[in-house]
């Protein structure tokens, strides 16, 4: 099991080899949002019905249920599957229990390494299958955007977080080259370039995915939304207004994702900054037919700036 620290998709079926890897997606929300992080974890768990002591029992149990798979194992397939799922539970333990501060740094190391001891087993078995790559990819990637929850400025990547990231996108890369058509690999691909700040990859990413999802479209508005916020946060202003505009253009941004409306962002960008008047009208008739609020005072100071009504 997965855990999310804000959930996005609710896909329930994937076909092909990578049929039980399936996880909810997530992506680290603003810094407004990350006091809900253990919300939302203990929710999607089930909130009472699955606490600490279940979840973690149950990691144990595939820990130990993975080793007995690993020494019974009949070829290096069945072995490297078995690896590969220890190791998921290895990553998922330690991560929870980071979450919700039951063990010190130094036993989340621990866990983590002998979780990434265990992926890099697996791959070293089968090269050959996208499961294994899958797996260590989203370790990478679950370690990566742990840290960045802790972030003041989530528009910023440090290196070793970034260094979490990449190696997460270099194993989805490979899960993709070995299973084209896998969807999922993808959506993550584009979730580890996005957070590693590469927007240019995670649009790619994202827009091989709507060829075969149509998530890839709620993917891209959320993506270009956070992409705006990240340049408005750098004050590069004119790079943040077309972000917020080309968001725009897939859809309505998740706020859980994005809790900014590109919408009224792009209007106040386009207004106070970059002046471009027009394009700051054009986005204000574009939220009134989708039904997305502006604030009064942002209307009114569009108004006082481009001496026109609409």
């Amino acid at each position: 099991m997965f855990l999310p620290i804000f959930n996005r998709s609710n896909r329930m079926t994937i076909k092909g080899p990578m049929k039980e890897t399936l996880r909810p997606a997530n992506r680290p929300g603003s810094a407004l949002l990350r006091g809900l992080a253990v919300l939302c974890i203990l929710s999607l768990l089930g909130g009472c019905e699955m606490g600490p002591s279940m979840f973690l029992g149950a990691r144990d149990r595939e820990i130990s249920d993975s080793t007995q798979a690993v020494q019974s194992a009949r070829n290096d397939v069945e072995r490297a599957k078995a690896y590969s799922s220890r190791g998921t539970a290895y990553s998922e333990k330690a991560r929870y229990s980071r979450i919700l501060k039951l063990i010190p740094s130094e036993e989340y190391e621990r866990l983590f390494d002998l979780a990434m001891k265990d992926h890099n087993q697996a791959v070293a078995l089968n090269p050959s299958s996208a499961e294994v790559y899958f797996n260590r990819g989203q370790a990478n990637y679950d370690r990566g955007t742990l840290d960045l929850v802790y972030n003041k400025e989530p528009w910023l990547v440090d290196p070793t977080t970034k260094s979490w990231l990449d190696a997460a996108a270099s194993d989805f890369e490979k899960a993709i080259e070995k299973d084209p058509k896998n969807s999922l690999a993808l959506d993550r691909l584009g979730l580890a370039y996005e957070q590693a700040g590469e927007e240019d990859n995670a649009v790619r990413a994202y827009t091989q995915e709507l060829a075969l999802d149509p998530l890839g479209k709620q993917r891209l508005a959320d993506a270009y939304c956070f992409f705006g916020f990240r340049h408005q946060q750098q004050k590069e202003f004119a790079a943040a207004a077309a972000a917020y505009q080309k968001s725009t253009e897939f859809g309505v941004a998740d706020d859980k994702s994005c809790p900014y409306n590109p919408l009224e962002n792009g209007v106040a960008i386009y207004t106070t900054e970059t002046r471009e008047y027009d394009k700051a009208w054009e986005m204000v008739h574009q939220a009134q037919k989708v039904g997305r609020r502006i604030s009064p005072e942002v209307i009114e100071r569009l108004k006082k700036e481009s001496r026109r009504t609409n």
